[in-house]
């Protein structure tokens, strides 16, 4: 199982996109668990991973994206993952 933490806010333009594009791949991968953190709401778990932007996407507690990438790039990143 692979676990996706993406880390939005209400007022980022770029959020909505990132949240979208990983439901969808997720929704075609059986072994995907998404979950959806606003890092407003939740300053502590953002400073955890040390994010300072958002969107950032977080794969597997180690790997991060940070803005939206390409539904390609989404999909090499979760099959690069260890």
């Amino acid at each position: 199982m692979v676990k996706v933490e993406v880390f939005k806010t209400e007022m980022c333009p770029h959020c909505p996109k990132a949240v979208a594009l990983v439901k969808e791949v997720a929704k075609d991968l059986k072994n995907v668990e998404v979950e959806i953190i606003d890092a407003m709401q939740n300053p502590k778990r953002a400073l955890e991973y040390g994010i300072m932007a958002v969107p950032t996407i977080v794969i597997n507690g180690a790997k991060k994206i940070v803005g939206t990438p390409s539904k390609e790039e989404f999909i090499k990143a979760l099959t690069s993952v260890e």
